[in-house]
């Protein structure tokens, strides 16, 4: 009977210590889209940080739509997670989900776009106002002050698209651009075509055009070589893509990001909240321009 009950007794001890490394393991992450390049990698560097450090990543794609990010957020509540990890689809919206996620006393990490609204103890992104200065300093560089400029700008309502436009203003003023148009593509590639496509007719003398994102300006890219005209295309995020074309000669330059690591920070900060430690209410992640 004795021998039974210490059997028991070990039996529950190990169901206690399996659940509760069960509980640490779910660490939640929800990406904008899984369609963009820059977003898989931060997915990647979660991941690898994740498998590091010996948790589980929930992983789940809200697909540039504020009502499935929502859905993903209620989801994971549901699924146990102890830390949200949030690229949100729109900084606006996105107060919605981080409310629910608060409301379940659910510790929130925003990555690379931040949150309007809402409790967030942690913000890990580039300065995208720093690298949209970056970008224009980089044009004017190469064609000096007074040049003819075109941006393709950004997801409408994300924190990213909004400072990186305000960064590349500030180039605007210092270095007098002619800005010819600055319309949105919405960070995707098929859609940086066809809206450089359309300002190439119209406006034919742009001497470089300055995307929000890599992928917009690989699509403009191929716009340009369609038309057969010369023009000097910056990017940014630096992903793998934006960086080959940088290479082989075709973008001037990316101003490169690491979602990699801004990943593998998200993962880094949880790990430090769920063992009660301070962390830093924004935590910045270097950029470089990258040329050749």
């Amino acid at each position: 009977m004795k021998k039974l009950t210490t059997i028991a007794s070990a039996l529950a001890l190990s169901f206690a210590l399996s659940s509760a490394a069960l509980a640490k393991e779910t660490i939640a992450l929800t990406v904008s889209t899984l369609d963009n390049p820059f977003f898989v990698s931060l997915k990647d560097g979660a991941q690898k940080k994740a498998d590091e450090l010996g948790y589980k990543l929930v992983v789940l794609d809200s697909q540039n739509d504020p009502a499935k990010e929502l859905s993903n957020v209620e989801d994971l509540t549901v699924r146990g997670a102890k830390v949200l990890l949030i690229n949100p689809t729109d900084s606006a919206a996105v107060g919605n989900a981080v409310a629910i996620a608060n409301r379940n006393k659910i510790p929130v990490i925003t990555l690379d776009r931040g949150a309007a609204k809402g409790d967030v103890v942690s913000h890990i992104a580039s300065d995208n106002v720093a690298g949209g200065k970056m970008a224009g300093d980089f044009i004017a560089q190469k064609l000096g002050n007074g040049a003819k400029v075109i941006q393709l700008e950004g997801l409408a309502g994300t924190s990213a698209a909004r400072e990186r436009g305000e960064g590349f203003k500030q180039a605007v003023d210092e270095h007098k651009f002619a800005v010819l148009a600055s319309q949105p593509a919405d960070f995707d590639r098929t859609k940086g075509l066809n809206v450089t496509e359309n300002l190439l007719a119209s406006k034919g003398d742009v001497q470089a055009i300055f995307a929000q994102n890599d992928e917009m300006a690989l699509g403009a890219l191929r716009a340009i070589g369609a038309a057969n005209k010369k023009v000097l295309v910056v990017g940014f995020d630096g992903t793998d893509d934006g960086v080959k074309a940088v290479k082989s000669g075709k973008l001037a330059a990316t101003v490169a990001q690491q979602p990699e690591l801004i990943g593998s920070l998200g993962v880094e900060t949880a790990d430090k909240i769920l063992k009660g430690e301070k962390v830093e209410a924004k935590i910045p992640v270097a950029l470089k321009v990258v040329t050749e």
